[in-house]
């Protein structure tokens, strides 16, 4: 039997009495309240009278880890019908690359749709047969143009749009800040769902934010669209400043220190070299066979702020040199307020093409879509510097910080 409305208490909004002003969470974390927990807290009335599709994976949780989906299911303010999982699935069980396919929740029994490589008509399509009237939105995202969660946002908005629904974003915090944008931007011809429209290689914002942007600059035409923004964030702000647990948005991100180094570090994706995927430290380990103490010397003669670079050697368990120990090295931010993980993500290329004679590219020049265009290869590969391909992009990326500076909700 379900609570009655007078007598439901949902996890969220017990989470946002206990930081009331005075006590120690509310001092230590400003009443930092995520989109859902101020949803929540207002009773849900943004939804009233709708019925409910969620887009949303294991990082959709309140303060206390209850997942969302199972908290708004016992809530009879509401009217959830229905779950879309994105790449690696609603709860969590795929690896990069996979999804779960269709199939009905065992905890509430809710339908759960696939949206992964899903866009468009066809997506539209599974929004329309889900029966519902708004889809909501609520991922944790890293703050990288490549990670694939800001894409799904995309595609579900377009396809909400397509299907004549309401879409709704519930924000949660960038956990690298909010403070810049930085890298290349990405070129239009080389979209893919790393990346599907120009946007820098580390964007600084919200996944609240990219959906007025989105809605604005890139959609075909606007969806009827609602954010909930959080209330106690500041652009400054680092994951550990929000007071909230960390739930792995994938498979390779286990902590908030990989997604510090992500946006520059998941470059190695498209090399031969192994990006630490199998390790305990993805995209902080990185190296290949043949590689020894001269790649971690060569790297700390930069003195690339806020870093340095230790010799290390590892044996991925999965993934590239799989059971094979392998030398490169791990990346040690000591200072995150002053480390640029893109200039160091292009610092560690063209140091490991110096001294490692066996670098490569994958044959199917993946680095181009991560980096948005042929330019880093091409310069790297021309023997350019670090300062040399920085420079490069800094035209487009000046006249992006432009653009995005009319979407930020946050100081």
């Amino acid at each position: 039997m379900r609570p009655s409305r007078r007598a439901v208490i949902t996890a969220a909004t017990a989470a946002a009495v206990s930081a009331a002003p005075g006590t120690a969470a509310a001092q230590s974390h400003r009443q930092l309240r995520t989109g859902f927990e101020r949803l929540a807290h207002d009773g849900y009335t943004l939804l009233d009278g709708q019925k409910v599709g969620i887009v949303t994976n294991p990082t959709g949780i309140t303060r206390d880890v209850r997942h969302i989906v199972d908290v708004m299911h016992e809530d009879d303010r509401l009217d959830l019908t229905a779950v879309f999982g994105p790449e690696h699935g609603f709860r969590g069980t795929a690896q990069a690359g996979g999804s779960e396919g269709r199939y009905d929740d065992p905890a509430t029994g809710l339908p759960v749709y696939d949206t992964y490589l899903k866009s468009g008509r066809p997506l539209a399509d599974i929004f329309t047969a889900s029966g519902v009237d708004t889809v909501v939105f609520d991922i944790q995202d890293v703050g990288a143009r490549f990670y694939t969660y800001i894409w799904t946002l995309y595609d579900c908005m377009e396809a909400a749009r397509l299907a004549g629904k309401r879409f709704v974003v519930l924000d949660r915090p960038n956990p690298v800040t909010g403070r810049a944008a930085l890298g290349p931007v990405l070129h239009k011809e080389f979209a893919t769902f790393v990346g599907r429209q120009p946007v820098s290689q580390a964007h600084g914002m919200t996944v609240a934010e990219l959906a007025r942007l989105f809605n604005e600059e890139f959609l075909t035409e606007p969806v009827p669209l609602e954010t909930v923004p959080m209330s106690g964030w500041r652009r400054s702000d680092f994951y550990d400043a929000s007071g909230l647990p960390w739930v792995p948005p994938s498979p390779n991100m286990p902590t908030p220190e990989t997604a510090l180094v992500y946006s520059g570090t998941c470059l190695f994706e498209g090399t031969n070299l192994s990006e630490g995927r199998g390790t305990t430290r993805p995209f902080e380990l990185l190296g290949a066979e043949g590689i020894d103490r001269r790649w971690a010397a060569a790297a700390n003669e930069l003195a690339l702020p806020g870093v340095r670079f230790r010799e290390a050697y590892f044996a991925p368990t999965f993934s590239k040199f799989q059971g094979r120990t392998i030398g490169g090295v791990q990346v040690h931010v000591h200072d995150r307020d002053v480390f640029d993980p893109v200039r160091t993500g292009i610092a560690l290329l063209v140091t490991a093409r110096k001294v490692w004679s066996g670098f490569a590219w994958r044959p199917d020049n993946w680095i181009d879509k991560l980096t948005g265009s042929a330019r880093v290869r091409t310069m790297i590969d021309a023997g350019a510097d670090t300062d040399e391909v920085v420079a490069g992009w800094q035209e487009e990326l000046a006249a992006f910080r432009r653009l995005r500076r009319k979407y930020l909700l946050y100081r």
